[in-house]
Parts: structure tokens; C-alpha cells; sequence
């Protein structure tokens, strides 16, 4: 259904900390007006009854891979997108590590080109820093890019930015945010050399977490954040996984104010180690999933302020790539589709509310990012929705699963609940698991 007259009834809306029960009017791409009851004025509007069910501004996700150009057999732009939008996800920030990687205002332009003819979601891409290429960096426009990735850990091609005096001169000299992925390599290499003389390239999957480990978390994290401090840089932090890490991040000022802010992803915030016996190589990410006292840090930080965001990482491999031994199996895995009904399952479990995975998967990266008219179920805002039955059960299975590597972490997990509908600009484009064959994705703008 492409974008028209659309009249929403009888919804749960879920928006800036309140639910309440209204109706909504969609013009176009924009919502027109919200209120306790609308009437079709016209024959031609298309009236929907949710029934009571809920209704999420739809997710920005901060963080993706989704392996367009150059890595295709493991998805691409328009697979991925396909699959967020089943998932309520409306608009994502993919990274850098491509290839080519995303290094040049060229090979930016190409992401872009590609995803204005194949996504079914908003978009934005995030420029790679490396240690040669600040004349680049200082070409691209904040306003219509989101923002500059640094790996300072676990980087692709030669995109580890590991030379102190570029770094500091990157974070001095760019007004865009800085998102950065904090693992020390010296430390992980130092571990992953002591693992490989006891156990040879067949290592157990149960000593990821220490070779990849808290310490290596905590080293690179901090170092980022006292350069931010020193330069007065706009720093992101993804993926924090460590009960330490937490401590270093504040909950005093409104994230509006904020000038270090911080992630969580779905996988650092449902597994623990104690789930690599089951799950092995479908588990291993970058930082590595942790202890349940790290996960439990984790969610206490989310919701007390000091994380900000919740995103996915989402980064598929092939099963045949995952399934080798773990000095050659790949680190990532998809998560789009399941990531907001993952945090639905845990509002059904006591461990956060429905208000607060609003805030932190939609209001908090359109604020952090400033994207522009997005996040919020507002009038005048873009009409980007997810509607949700949080009491429609389905299992997690091969023959649903949407991502182009076909697998899922998540596999014969039964979820609580289910997305009905999605809305991109206006146009509904999901509806119980079908697709109406409408890419609505547009780019995303900044409020810089």
C-alpha cells in the first residue's frame, strides 16, 4: 500500500514515556493528526483496526553491516532491510567495513546509489576513519551522512585506526559524531596467542570471552573516552559489553546534553557464556558475549540512563563460514528481524517496559544521531511505524526467517509476540508476515 490516506484505529500508542489510546491519521509520508478518536472524512481513506494492539515509532538501528558491495553472498542492502522492516525496524545506520570499504566520499555516494533502488528501510551510512585518510573525513557533510566509524579494535581491511597521533587529530579536527568500536587488540592478541599454545587453532568456544575479554574492553573504552574529554569530540560508544564498562558512562544530564554516550545490543543483553555449550560459533560476536554479571550490569545500566541506545550489530555470515573451527569462524550474526520482539519478550519477563524499549530503540537514536522527523509518533513527523501484538505467539523457524544467510540465533525460540504491520514513510509495507512489494526506504537527514 503505497503512501496515501491512511486512518489508524483504536491503537495503544507508545510514545516519549506515555501509552495511550487513540487513533492516528497518516497524509502522504507524514502523520497528520493524532488523537482520542478520528472519523474517516472520505470514502478513499483506508481505515485500519488494530484492535487494541500497540503502536511503536518504528526502530532506528544505530548499527548494521549488511555486507553490500562486495560481500553479497551474505547479504545485501535489500535482503536486510527486508528483513528489519519485519522485524518494526524503519531506518538503519550501516557501517564501513564493506568491500571496498567505505573510506572515500566516492565509495559513499555507491552505498548510497545502491541503497536509493533496493531498501525497504531508511537509511544512512557511517564514513570509515583510517589512519591515512582525514582529508577524506573532512569532506563529508554532517548533515546528509551519520556520522564517522573508528575501529579501535577487531577491524576489517586496514581500517584499525591504531596510530595515537591520528586518532587524537581526527577527534580534534571532525564535527561529526564519532562511533567506535573499543577492543585493545595488544590484549587480545597476547590471549588468543596463550589459547592457541594450549589448545592449538581448535580452540573451545567457551574461551572467547577471555580472549576477547573485559580487560580489552575497558583498556580501549576508556582510552576513547579520556580522548573525548581532552578534544571535546561527540564520541558513541557501540557494542559496550562488560559490567566495567558501565561505570564509565553517565546517567547526570539529559542525553540531549550528553557529549559521551553508549550502545547495548540485543545479543550482549539476552546470551551470557553460559550459552557457548549450546550455541558455539552462532554466538561468537565482537566483543564477545560475557558472564551473566556482565549482562546483568548491563541491563541496569540501560535503564538507569547510562546506556542510551539499544541496536543489533547486526552481521551475518553463511552458516558454512560459522560453522568452522573457532580460529576461522567469522564473528557476528543477523538479528533484525528479532530484535524488537527480543525486547518485547523481556517486557514480558519483568525486565523492562514497553515506554522504555520506545525511549531506547527509537526516541534515543533519533535524539543521539539527530535524525530529522523520525523516532516519535508525532504530527507532522514521518510515518514510520511498527504495530505490535504482544500476545500472538510464533516460533522462530527456518521457513520464516528472512535474512539472506538464512539462520538465526534465535532459531525455535518462541516469541511472546509478533510485528502485524510496519510503516515506512506512509506506506504500509509489512502485514502479517507478507510483503507488499514496496521499497519506501528514503536517506536520512540530520538536524545538524
Amino acid at each position: 500500500m503505497k503512501a496515501r490516506t491512511v486512518l489508524i484505529k483504536n491503537a495503544k500508542i507508545v510514545n516519549e514515556g506515555h501509552i495511550f489510546e487513540g487513533d492516528i491519521l497518516i497524509e502522504g509520508e507524514f502523520i497528520k493528526e493524532i488523537d482520542t478518536s478520528i472519523s474517516a472524512k472520505t470514502a478513499d481513506v483506508v481505515v485500519i483496526d488494530v484492535e487494541g494492539n500497540y503502536v511503536f515509532p518504528g526502530v532506528i538501528d544505530d548499527q548494521v553491516h549488511f555486507r553490500e558491495p562486495g560481500l553479497t553472498h551474505k547479504a545485501t542492502i535489500e535482503s536486510e532491510s527486508r528483513a528489519a522492516v519485519a522485524g518494526g525496524i524503519t531506518s538503519f545506520i550501516e557501517m564501513p567495513n564493506t568491500v571496498p570499504q567505505t573510506t572515500t566520499i566516492e565509495k559513499l555516494d555507491e552505498k548510497f546509489a545502491i541503497a536509493a533502488e533496493s531498501s525497504y528501510a531508511n537509511y544512512s551510512f557511517m564514513f570509515g576513519g583510517t589512519n591515512t585518510n582525514l582529508d577524506e573525513v573532512l569532506k563529508v557533510d554532517s548533515k546528509n551522512v551519520a556520522g564517522l566509524k573508528l575501529f579501535l579494535g577487531s577491524s576489517t581491511g586496514d581500517m584499525l585506526v591504531d596510530n595515537t597521533e591520528v586518532l587524537e587529530k581526527i577527534f580534534r579536527s571532525t564535527d561529526l559524531l564519532i562511533s567506535v568500536h573499543c577492543e585493545d587488540e595488544a590484549t587480545i592478541k597476547k590471549n588468543l596467542e596463550a589459547h592457541i599454545e594450549k589448545y592449538g587453532n581448535d580452540i573451545p568456544m567457551e574461551c572467547h570471552p577471555d580472549i576477547r575479554s573485559a580487560e580489552a574492553c575497558y583498556i580501549s573504552s576508556s582510552k576513547a573516552i579520556e580522548l573525548a574529554k581532552k578534544t571535546g569530540a561527540r564520541l558513541h560508544i557501540f557494542h559496550v559489553s562488560t559490567a566495567k564498562e558501565t561505570k564509565l558512562f553517565s546517567n547526570k544530564i539529559p542525553l540531549k546534553d550528553k557529549k559521551i554516550t553508549a550502545e547495548v545490543c540485543i545479543h550482549h543483553l539476552w546470551f551470557s557464556d553460559e550459552d557457548y555449550k549450546k550455541k558455539g560459533t552462532l554466538i561468537k560476536w565482537n566483543p564477545a558475549v560475557k558472564t551473566t554479571k556482565d549482562r546483568d550490569a548491563l541491563w541496569k545500566a540501560l535503564l538507569d540512563g547510562r546506556i542510551d541506545v539499544v541496536a543489533t550489530d547486526h552481521a551475518p555470515h553463511t552458516l558454512e563460514e560459522k560453522k568452522n573451527i573457532y580460529t576461522e569462524a567469522p564473528s557476528g550474526g543477523p538479528l533484525v528481524q528479532h530484535a524488537l520482539v527480543a525486547m518485547i519478550e523481556a517486557y514480558h519477563q519483568g525486565k523492562i517496559s514497553l515506554e522504555k524499549i520506545a525511549e531506547k530503540m527509537c526516541h534515543n537514536p533519533a535524539m543521539l544521531f539527530q535524525v530529522e522527523k523520525r523516532g516519535y509518533i508525532k504530527k507532522g513527523y514521518y510515518a514510520d511505524l511498527a504495530i505490535v501484538d504482544i500476545n500472538n505467539p510464533w516460533t522462530v523457524k527456518k521457513d520464516n526467517i528472512l535474512y539472506k544467510c538464512g539462520w538465526s540465533p534465535f532459531e525455535n525460540m518462541l516469541f511472546k509476540s509478533r510485528i502485524t504491520h510496519t510503516f515506512v514513510n506512509g506506506s504500509l509495507v509489512y502485514k502479517n508476515f507478507k510483503f507488499m512489494n514496496i521499497k519506501a526506504g528514503k536517506r536520512l537527514t540530520f538536524k545538524r
